[in-house]
């Protein structure tokens, strides 16, 4: 039979085959035609591959996708499958056999819907005023509250007879303080709500009111701190919540609807897990019950949305997440996004003796050090510095001393020596006092929880994971030295100048290794660590040679990737089977895809030959200015904060708690105004625009100073208020009337249009960039109105999200995708989804 006859049967079958499923026969052919239209190519063979042999890249497949989605005579086409059938044969054969078990396939995943229920009334802009002035009433009851009781702590301690009695007086005072703010929000959660119940009320109403003041209390209260002590149950059980005994909580994400939250016996709940009890979607804020059974793990970087539950034994793994209805039963371990069954598993550290009087002793240790050193430490400092500059200014011997230039002299020295002394020290320190801890807990050898062993270890996480520096060195040469100096196994480095970004952690830096030629984007997370609910283990954790991680990852210990891998935004990493060398890998769960493409390579030979030294040494200038930008952005900051605070001060006498006051309402507002000047100043001549380009290439560099810089964490402090869509404008974003924004990252501020009405999740991130190898690419993304970001979701850059649109919870959305308006898309890569009553995000 000649190759001919064999085509032609092969294409007389799959035209059969599409007549059979439903589909148009010659699907294959119109597939075709539009990729040929939209690679800009004569023609398409049906087996071209479209990666190897068309040299298209994932932004011209996601306009592919989009191109289909619009024909209504033919299927919906993902990402997902893109990757997984990168021929067109292929493709339309997986879309004939997706469309003959669709209706077992609806029925097989089936899950329990959340009822229906009626839309709420819109809340229109006299509320949206309304609601804008009561918080910020609130946040001026607050200042005054903190104020009068700072001003009476502080005369109080100053009138204390020497040194012993100022210091006893700090730790009595401090303790005080520290009760009253952490049961602040206990008092209010129980005043203002009473017990959360499953409920839905839109936001700006005076409902949300009374929910967000008790969430900026819980939130903001100091029992953060405290985060992976046993002390975090108890806290939790007195707002409610129904914590069983040896529960492990290592998120520092505090519920909020703490009464609709049930965790059994032994369960542990790893870092970087979003576990609120409430979601926002289309302007209503909705709350519901999150259930984990007896000895559950949930692993890191994990979102669990409400109406889901974990049962007994049970385990859902990292970089993964439970959609509304999705419950895990007992003893089954789950991963991916949305969550799907999987034999892999995430807890292999075995048990130890862990008994109630262990936590009780480490949990009043805890306390007795936050009470007896870091409380009379801050004291203490506070009293010298202002004491200092009110000594300062009356040098003179003048009242107007006071705005005279020795005072500001004196504080600029004061300031200068404190900032950049303190800068000086923690390098010191976290290169010093971890390495010696770290001689103490052995490699391997399993410990149990809230001992010696595991308070070591504790220390060595909080000293060596120091967001300032690592921010500091990120971006730059500079950081393959800092990782070392705090302990990284880096092997043999081949510098590039970006070989880390600006937010790296661990659990500890002594088992952290990174291969050769290896680069990392921002949000790395090294799980050094296995913890059960009663111990913890340190394991190794490698990653290979040349490889290229994008955001967000999370990196367990014995994740099976080698060498020369493209490890994709958001990607889960296996733990299981063969380890993967020279592939890409993409979602949650991970599929393979091609390690590169012909886009990513057309700045190559910028990344070696001759010229390279030259062009390193120019990125390393560039970057050293913009680190010494960034240093004195914030010692200008802490200057002008000082000065406030000493001014205050100074009127005490005279104008008593109102000063104090005064100046903790200033604050916040001159923080804001303060960080919008640098960041404007920052873009004034280069302001962020679409770009591809090497990393060489100085407009890459000017977008690395653009992210160092400025500061982005006030922006979280007007979460959930109108007040966070004014600074968004103030900072360049195109943003519509009566945004909800309860936590949304946008990393290119005047990149990004966001319409009228739109519901932004916590933790959800509008990337506007990608970096992959040496290659940078840019582009804008915009958001129609009435659209929801559901909570952790992540849109990467040149997408476009049509009006009333939905992104689920955890999503992935990539790059160059067309949502269309009203849809709901989910999963990581996000594709379409089916609608779930309720309006599941």
């Amino acid at each position: 039979m000649t190759g001919e006859q064999i085509e032609v049967m092969d294409t007389g079958h799959a035209a059969a085959t599409q007549r059979r499923e439903g589909l148009v026969p010659g699907t294959d052919e119109t597939l075709a035609r539009l990729l040929a239209d939209v690679a800009h190519v004569d023609e398409v063979p049906l087996d071209c591959h479209f990666f190897n042999d068309l040299g298209a890249d994932s932004l011209i497949m996601a306009h592919f996708c989009a191109q289909v989605r619009k024909r209504p005579d033919l299927p919906s086409v993902s990402m997902r499958d893109i990757y997984r059938h990168p021929t067109i044969r292929g493709l339309a054969a997986s879309l004939a056999e997706a469309a003959a078990t669709a209706p077992e396939a609806r029925e097989a995943s089936a899950r329990p819907e959340v009822p229906a229920q009626p839309p709420a009334a819109p809340t229109g802009r006299p509320r949206y005023v309304l609601c804008g002035m009561l918080q910020l009433l609130s946040f001026l009851g607050y200042a005054f509250l903190l104020a009068f009781a700072t001003a009476r702590g502080y005369d109080w301690i100053s009138a204390a007879p020497g040194l012993l009695g100022a210091y006893l007086r700090s730790v009595v005072f401090g303790g005080a303080l520290l009760l009253i703010t952490c049961s602040l929000p206990v008092i209010a959660k129980w005043l203002l709500i009473g017990r959360w119940k499953p409920q839905r009320f839109r936001v700006w109403s005076l409902a949300y009111v009374r929910f967000w003041l008790v969430k900026a209390l819980i939130r903001s209260s100091p029992m953060v701190m405290f985060v992976g002590s046993p002390i975090i149950p108890l806290y939790l059980r007195a707002l409610g919540a129904r914590i069983g005994r040896g529960v492990t909580i290592l998120s520092r994400s505090v519920p909020v609807c703490t009464d609709l939250l049930a965790i059994g016996d032994g369960t542990v709940v790893r870092k970087d897990v979003l576990l609120s009890c409430y979601r926002a979607h289309d302007g209503v804020i909705e709350t519901g019950p999150v259930t984990l059974g007896r000895n559950a793990v949930v692993s890191e970087a994990t979102v669990l949305d409400i109406g889901t539950s974990l049962g007994d034994a049970s385990q859902l793994g990292h970089a993964s997440s439970l959609h509304t209805g999705q419950a895990v039963p007992d003893g089954e371990h789950w991963h991916g996004s949305p969550g799907q069954r999987t034999d892999a598993d995430f807890q292999t550290v075995p048990p130890a003796r862990c008994g109630t009087a262990r936590r009780a002793a480490s949990g009043l240790l805890v306390l007795l050090t936050a009470l007896l050193v870091i409380v009379p430490l801050a004291v203490g400092c506070l009293d010298v510095l202002l004491s200092r500059l009110l000594a300062g200014s009356s040098l003179l011997g003048q009242e107007s001393a006071r705005s005279g230039w020795v005072f500001y002299g004196d504080a600029l020295l004061i300031t200068a020596v404190l900032f950049f002394g303190a800068v000086l020290l923690s390098l010191a320190f976290v290169g010093t006092v971890p390495r010696l801890l770290s001689r103490f807990v052995t490699v391997g050898r399993t410990y149990p929880l809230y001992g010696f062993h595991h308070g070591l270890h504790r220390a060595i996480t909080l000293i060596t994971n120091r967001r300032f520096l690592i921010r500091l060195f990120g971006d730059s040469a500079a950081v393959v030295h800092y990782l070392r100096w705090i302990g990284y196994d880096l092997s043999q480095v081949e510098q590039t100048g970006s070989n880390f970004g600006t937010q790296v952690k661990h659990e500890s830096p002594f088992v952290s290794t990174v291969g050769t030629g290896t680069m990392v984007a921002d949000g790395l997370s090294l799980m050094n660590a296995d913890y059960s609910s009663t111990s913890f283990r340190l394991s190794r954790t490698a990653i290979g040679a040349h490889n290229f991680l994008g955001n967000r990852i999370a990196y367990p210990p014995g994740g099976r990737t080698g060498d020369n891998c493209l490890l994709a935004t958001k990607v889960m990493i296996p733990v299981d089977g063969p380890v993967r060398h020279d592939v890409g890998l993409l979602g949650s769960p991970c599929f393979e895809i091609p390690r590169t493409v012909l886009r990513d390579t057309a700045f190559d030979e910028l990344r070696q030959g001759h010229g390279l030294r030259d062009r390193l040494a120019a990125k390393n200038r560039h970057n050293a200015v913009t680190m010494l930008c960034y240093l004195l952005a914030g010692w200008l900051y802490f200057f002008c904060v000082t000065v406030l605070y000493a001014g205050a001060a100074s009127f005490y006498a005279q104008w008593g708690t109102a000063a104090i006051a005064a100046a903790n309402i200033v604050a916040l507002p001159f923080t804001m105004v303060y960080f919008v000047l640098v960041e404007r100043a920052v873009t004034l001549l280069h302001p962020p625009e679409p770009l591809f380009c090497s990393i060489y290439d100085s407009r890459f560099w000017r977008r690395e100073r653009y992210w160092k810089v400025p500061s982005e964490t006030y922006v979280q402090v007007l979460n959930g208020t109108p007040f966070k869509s004014l600074l968004w404008r103030l900072l360049g974003v195109r943003i519509g009337a009566r945004v909800f924004d309860d936590g949304c990252s946008l990393t290119e501020r005047p990149m990004v249009t966001i319409g009228d009405g739109c519901t932004l999740n916590a933790g959800s991130v509008v990337q506007c960039h990608s970096q992959e190898d040496g290659t940078f690419k840019s582009d804008r993304c915009v958001i129609g109105s009435g659209c929801t970001l559901g909570v952790g979701a992540f849109m990467h850059y040149g997408v476009t999200i049509g009006d009333g649109a939905t992104l689920a919870a955890d999503a992935f959305l990539m790059k160059g995708e067309t949502v269309p308006e009203g849809a709901r898309w989910a999963g990581n890569p996000a594709r379409p989804a089916p609608e779930v009553g309720g309006g599941d995000v």
